[in-house]
């Protein structure tokens, strides 16, 4: 029965999906299984198959108020979601082969590595000093020879590219691995997809975010066709959830407006690490179930 305390806590989830999903462009759904199964007591199979359903309905939603400001890279979004839509036919497969425990002791070890990323992302690198003290020397009335290095280095920056065959090897790559892990765990993958596309294809964040919550619905509502027919859905759950999705996800889009992306960045890596290692003392017995 979904008493007071159930629909609190699916509602706190759901806005904490959507926010992760409209700030950040993934991320919210790599919460959902562990917390449908052990704050909502569903069992494994369902957990997954449900998560599919509220982050597809989230990230659509997230998507379309990205969309509505040109924030939205169609073709590579399709592409990429595409590739991961068929890749996730392995993965659910294979998830149905793994004991539920050892799949979130993975899930677990997978969460500290994206947290361990995320936070590396966020300390500035040692090119990017250096361009910020060539700022410094240019605004401030430095001698004749650094003021002219700090635009060449800028400009050589600015014009390095990437070769289109690397980066095509790099997108498949990336689409195969993000299917694979729709379908396994039952997560949209944009931990994987915005990094990417900002480190490869050099897309801005904010065009990040909505092309990797166009990716995370095809890919998510892909995985979802293979696995609906298998399981009964709780709707009484789903729908309280979904809600609070949608909702969080429009004010997650809004805060990224107010928040800066390291910060949010390393909120986000937090969260990850708090929920990965409750999940592991969970799936290894060292909390009670």
């Amino acid at each position: 029965m979904f008493n007071g305390s159930m629909i609190l806590t699916a509602t706190l989830l759901g806005i904490s999906i959507g926010l992760c999903l409209g700030a950040l462009g993934g991320g919210g759904s790599i919460i959902t299984v562990p917390a449908l199964i052990y704050l909502l007591d569903q069992p494994m199979s369902t957990a997954v198959t449900q998560s599919l359903v509220i982050v597809s309905i989230s990230s659509a939603t997230a998507m379309l108020t990205h969309a509505s400001g040109r924030r939205v890279r169609w073709w590579t979004g399709i592409i990429l979601g595409g590739l991961g839509g068929a890749a996730s036919l392995a993965g659910t497969a294979l998830g149905r082969l793994i004991p539920a425990d050892t799949a979130m002791t993975g899930f677990a070890c997978l969460m500290l590595v994206v947290a361990a990323v995320l936070t590396g992302r966020t300390r500035p690198r040692a090119r990017d000093r250096h361009q910020t003290r060539d700022r410094m020397l240019v605004t401030s009335g430095a001698p004749h020879e650094d003021r002219a290095a700090a635009p060449a280095s800028t400009s050589k920056t600015a014009n390095t590219t990437v070769h289109p065959l690397r980066t095509a090897a790099a997108i498949i790559l990336t689409g195969v691995l993000v299917g694979v892990l729709t379908g396994f765990f039952g997560v949209g993958g944009g931990f994987v997809i915005a990094p990417a596309l900002v480190l490869i294809l050099r897309y801005p964040m904010p065009i990040a975010v909505g092309t990797s919550l166009l990716v995370i619905t095809i890919n998510s509502a892909a995985a979802l066709a293979t696995l609906v027919s298998h399981e009964a859905l709780d709707w009484s759950i789903i729908v309280p959830v979904a809600v609070a999705a949608i909702v969080g996800s429009v004010a997650g889009k809004f805060a990224t407006q107010k928040i800066s992306d390291k910060t949010l960045t390393r909120m986000f890596a937090a969260m990850l690490i708090v929920v990965a290692v409750y999940v592991g003392a969970r799936s290894l017995a060292l909390i009670p179930h």
